[in-house]
């Protein structure tokens, strides 16, 4: 049984392989990096989630306090250092709910520019985890402050959370950390940063239910607190969870803040900073055999922007080996690639597969009629206020 059709649009196959992949290759230098994690109060998430602008505040909120905790943490730096830092927004929780958080992946330390316009690099040798509880309760009441400020929640509310018990719902979490050498890590840490809201291996059609209708099965990587090991839901139900973590037009899977920023100035230099002339410095350890293949599928152009080697790309994002024959195991070379139709059409007819691209179907018109809408109604187009027939709430907050 297919699974609808919609869901290898709405899903990305390589996992967020191929931005960890880009970010490490080109953006982040082999510096240590931690990740910072906020969670919000519950009271406050539908805000984040209907309104980029409120969310992008509450970001820079956070960020504004990483940087302060930072210079201080880091012998030397000085009051106008800066962080480097790529934040990832999260609208989705492991279980396809709405859970809007946030994941910053932030080198762990701050740049200064010196007098010859050079870059230095101040570790964050005396961050403790006490500083993560100072920086919850500085994030908490600055958020909250600005959702009073800007009348989205009225005084006694926000005076009401800040006396909830422990961090009043917020919760920063910094205890991951990637060593400078380590980037097999970083990458697979970016790879979950920039994850998609769920994982298709995890997804199977399931026949018909008791009720006669098609299910579709969704196991959770983990059992939810009433025990629930997977979710038994309906083709539309399963859109429907989808449709709620798909974000608002014009908004940025990942951004780049402080000294990463597209303008910074001393962003090219942060990030030559440590790297190896003439390629890809590190390639994630496993089973691929990266290395071959990279010799095999020879050099990279000159003068190119990227210096990875296709094969070795491939495998790292699919995680598959394309110069690996599939029946025997041995090593493949590139012998010619085929462009002219003809011979292109005669090689996938021997090999049994479709020589011919798919029909396209004409568009149809929306199925009103499947959903059971009422089409019959008649509106007076000159009446400007016609009378709706349900009166549903429609407001959003700003």
């Amino acid at each position: 049984m297919a699974l609808p059709r919609c869901v290898s649009v709405l899903y990305r196959p390589p996992h967020g392989r191929d931005t960890a992949a880009h970010l490490i290759d080109h953006v982040l230098p082999p510096l240590p990096v931690r990740q910072w994690v906020l969670s919000v109060p519950k009271r406050i998430r539908p805000f984040l989630h209907h309104n980029p602008r409120v969310a992008g505040a509450v970001l820079r909120i956070f960020l504004r306090a990483i940087r302060t905790t930072l210079r201080d943490a880091s012998p030397g730096a000085g009051p106008n250092a800066q962080i480097g830092a790529i934040s990832f927004l999260h609208r989705f929780g492991a279980s396809l709910n709405a859970h809007f958080h946030f994941h910053v992946c932030v080198i762990d330390g701050v740049f200064r520019e010196d007098r010859e316009g050079s870059v230095q690099f101040y570790e964050a040798t005396h961050l403790t985890a006490s500083d993560w509880d100072q920086l919850q309760r500085t994030v908490r009441h600055r958020v909250l402050r600005y959702f009073h400020r800007h009348g989205l929640l009225e005084r006694h509310v926000t005076d009401d959370m800040l006396t909830w018990q422990a961090s009043g719902g917020f919760s920063i979490d910094a205890s991951v950390h990637i060593p400078a050498r380590d980037r097999p890590g970083l990458e697979r840490l970016l790879r979950y940063c920039a994850r998609p809201p769920f994982a298709l291996e995890r997804l199977e059609a399931a026949g018909y239910g008791a009720s006669g209708g098609e299910r579709i099965i969704y196991r959770l990587p983990r059992p939810a607190p009433d025990g629930t090991t997977a979710l038994s839901l309906t083709p539309l139900e399963f859109l429907e969870r989808l449709a709620l973590l798909i974000a608002p037009p014009r908004i940025h899977r990942h951004r780049y803040h402080g000294i990463l920023a597209p303008n910074a100035k001393l962003r090219h230099q942060v990030i030559a900073l440590g790297r190896e002339q003439g390629g890809v410095e590190a390639l994630p350890s496993g089973q691929l055999d990266t290395q071959s293949l990279a010799d095999s599928s020879g050099g990279a152009t000159p003068g190119r922007r990227t210096s990875s080697r296709w094969a070795a790309l491939i495998a790292r994002i699919y995680e598959l080996l394309p110069l690996v024959c599939p029946s025997c195991g041995a090593s493949m070379s590139i012998i010619a690639f085929i462009t002219d139709p003809v011979p292109v059409r005669s090689i996938l007819t021997y090999l049994d597969l479709p020589s011919r691209p798919p029909p396209l179907s004409p568009a149809r018109a929306p199925p009103q009629t499947e959903f059971g809408f009422d089409q019959s109604a008649e509106f007076d187009p000159t009446d400007p206020e016609p009378i709706a027939e349900f009166n549903f709430d429609q407001s959003v907050p700003d």
